[in-house]
Order: C-alpha cells, then sequence, then structure tokens
C-alpha cells in the first residue's frame, strides 16, 4: 500500500473526530488568541492552543510583576511568584534554597483530572514522562532538576530561562533575519536529535516551545514530556493532542510517531519564522487536518520569492508527508539549514537567482531523493 493512501483512508476518522470533539475547542483557541496575546510572557508551559504559547514558565527575570501565589511552598521550593496559569495548574518562580537558584515550577492537579485507576495511571506517567526528560543533558534544551508531589499537586521544576519565546518572530512586522532563523533552528534541530537518541520525543515542537535571548546568545527548547504527561487527559475530554498547525500527518491520524514527527514539526516551524504564516490554513479544525494529512505545503518562494531554492528545498523535505522520505535526523536537517545560511552570508549582495545557480550545486545534490541518502528513510 502506497504510504499516502494509508492516511487517505485516516482522513474520514480524523475529520469525525474533529467534527465531534475539536471543532469548539479549536474556535474557542481562536477567539481567545486576540485576548491571550499581552499575556504571552505569563503563560503556563504545555499549552496547546496555537495562539497561547507554552514557555513563560521558563522566560523572564526574577523580577517582575508579582500575582501572589497561592502557595509559599512546594516541596523543598520557596514559591517567590505567579509567572502564569494553564488548562491543569500553575507555573511559578521558585527559589531552591539547597543550592541557592531560581527555578520555574510547573504544576498539574492531577488529582482534579483523574481518579481511581486513572489516576493512578497518570501519576505513573507524569514521574516517567518527568524522569525521561529529566535525562536529557544539552545546551540547548531546559534543564528539568526534580519532579514531585505534594497536596496532590504534581510538579516539575526546571531551568529558569531568560529571554522570550518565538511567538513574536512569526509575526509578518517582525521577522527575525533569514541566516539568524536558519542558525536557530539549526540548533532546535540538533538539540531534537539529542533527545531522539534518548528515545525521547517532544511532541509539541512550535514557537511557542523555543526560547531565545539574544544579548546571550541562548537557544532553549522546553516542554519535553509534557505533551505525552497530558496525553491521558486530553484524550478522554476529547481533545487533539499537540498544537494542530505543527502536527504531522502521521500524528494528526493518531499513528505510532517518532523522532521524525517532531522534524515535521520543526518544518512547520522553519516556514513560518522565514513567511509569517502557516503552510496550512483553514476556517475549520476538520479542514486542517485534512489539509495536513493531504495537501502538499506551498512552496515556501510563494511568499517570499526572494527566498534561495536551496532553502526552499530543505524546508519541502522537512514537510513531506511521506515519513520515509521526510528527514530522518535532526544533525542533517541542521547541516542543511547552517549550509544554506552560509551560502546566504557569503553572496549577501547577489539576486537568490543568481546565487542559488551559480554556488548551489553541490546542495542541491544533497536534496535529491534517493535509498543512499542519509536523509532517506526507506531503511528505516
Amino acid at each position: 500500500m502506497r504510504p499516502e493512501w494509508g492516511l487517505a483512508i485516516w482522513v474520514p476518522l480524523v475529520v469525525a473526530v474533529a467534527g465531534a470533539f475539536g471543532l469548539g475547542w479549536w474556535f474557542g483557541s481562536r477567539r481567545r488568541s486576540a485576548s491571550d496575546a499581552p499575556d504571552r510572557a505569563a503563560r503556563a508551559l504545555g499549552s496547546t492552543s496555537d495562539a497561547a504559547p507554552g514557555n513563560a514558565a521558563v522566560v523572564g527575570s526574577p523580577q517582575g510583576p508579582s500575582v501572589r501565589p497561592e502557595r509559599a511552598t512546594l516541596g523543598r521550593y520557596r514559591i517567590e511568584r505567579q509567572l502564569g496559569r494553564g488548562s491543569m495548574g500553575a507555573v511559578y518562580l521558585g527559589h531552591d534554597p539547597q543550592i541557592g537558584r531560581a527555578v520555574a515550577i510547573k504544576t498539574m492537579a492531577l488529582s482534579r483530572e483523574f481518579e481511581g485507576s486513572e489516576l493512578a495511571d497518570a501519576r505513573a506517567r507524569f514521574f516517567r514522562e518527568a524522569e525521561m526528560a529529566g535525562r536529557l543533558h544539552h545546551p540547548d534544551i531546559v534543564t528539568i532538576f526534580d519532579a514531585g508531589e505534594e497536596d496532590g499537586l504534581a510538579y516539575i521544576a526546571m531551568e529558569f530561562v531568560t529571554g522570550h519565546d518565538l511567538v513574536s518572530h512569526t509575526l509578518p512586522n517582525q521577522l527575525l533575519p533569514v541566516p539568524q532563523v536558519l542558525r536557530t533552528l539549526a540548533r532546535v534541530a540538533q538539540a531534537l536529535a539529542h533527545a531522539h537518541t534518548q528515545g525521547v520525543i517532544h511532541r509539541d515542537v512550535k514557537p511557542a516551545n523555543v526560547m531565545i535571548d539574544p544579548a546571550e546568545g541562548t537557544v532553549k527548547v522546553t516542554d519535553f514530556g509534557i505533551a505525552r504527561i497530558t496525553d491521558a487527559c486530553r484524550t478522554r475530554t476529547g481533545m487533539v493532542l499537540g498544537t494542530p498547525s505543527f502536527m504531522s500527518p502521521e500524528q494528526m491520524a493518531g499513528r505510532r510517531v517518532d523522532g521524525r514527527t517532531d522534524l515535521y514539526s520543526l518544518g512547520v516551524m522553519l516556514f513560518q519564522l522565514l513567511t509569517g504564516a502557516l503552510p496550512h490554513r483553514a476556517e475549520s479544525m476538520a479542514a486542517l487536518m485534512s489539509q495536513i494529512v493531504n495537501d502538499a505545503a506551498p512552496d515556501v518562494r510563494t511568499l517570499r520569492p526572494e527566498l534561495p531554492e536551496a532553502l526552499a528545498n530543505v524546508v519541502a523535505l522537512a514537510l513531506e508527508k511521506r515519513v520515509e522520505v521526510r528527514y530522518a535526523d535532526g544533525g542533517q536537517l541542521a547541516q542543511d539549514l547552517l549550509q544554506v545560511a552560509a551560502m546566504i552570508d557569503a553572496e549577501p549582495a547577489l539576486p537568490a537567482a543568481t546565487s542559488v545557480g551559480a554556488k548551489s550545486a553541490t546542495f542541491e545534490a544533497t536534496t535529491r531523493f534517493s535509498p543512499g541518502d542519509p536523509r532517506h528513510n526507506a531503511g528505516h
């Protein structure tokens, strides 16, 4: 069976599920997006709304607007102030008295969402996923220090990061320079490659889950494990897992996923950060899901004709619907992004067509699909 046929079979089922459960949530998230925009820097980790960033738990500085916390301590941590609130709990700025450092603490009220055997399963999943995420040691991944539970409130203590997420740079009038976009996402791709070698899949890669601090030169991927922790709750309530616009076709279809689904989501991010638009847009959840599963993403040059063909090929390969053809390794995607960035830096004054035609023959050869290509997944 051809891969695209398998996806097509899933579409009626997926669309039916969306119609039954997803439309109200999707339209609600769009209605909330305008009013939520000023609060982006104080939202909780793990949000699944397209408009709502999920990372303000780790952004900012220890000084800031004070929101009175509901409690003074959690575990060994002293609660300084509330940073934001999500659907399943609050996010706090905390202080670890043992080593004197600031931490971000994300809480999840599991006992409010589950009961009985479901609560036991959710608690086990919470600690299992937190433990897996805690094993990731990479300079571009937010470090998880600790996880625990107190008074029915589960929590994760993590690195407190200064800077801001990439959401603002998806707006057409706030796009970053192309080489900066490519180098930033190359670091994200390398961080994902590290996680994948450890058996950890993010499942919710999006601009809100990447923090940058230009002054410090830092890039941090956040929220590893959070999407998986909340799977049971969102499945039970009929919500679609992950952030719909960034989900891969196989993830949208409910199939088993691996690291390649994260690289598809990174491709969506790349498209959006380059153009200020998403590759797939629709007025309903059902239509959006159908587009992601069936329709090829547009060439990025339809929105920015000056971008080099080499970059358009990288975006297309990352957004390939056939998982066996898509990038298999984040390291290879990072290498291609850095190569294009170097090409653009070397010829900033030349027209894109001249630049690509004159200098990119070697790069173009690497983007042709063949079983011998290290990015080709035919043997996986």
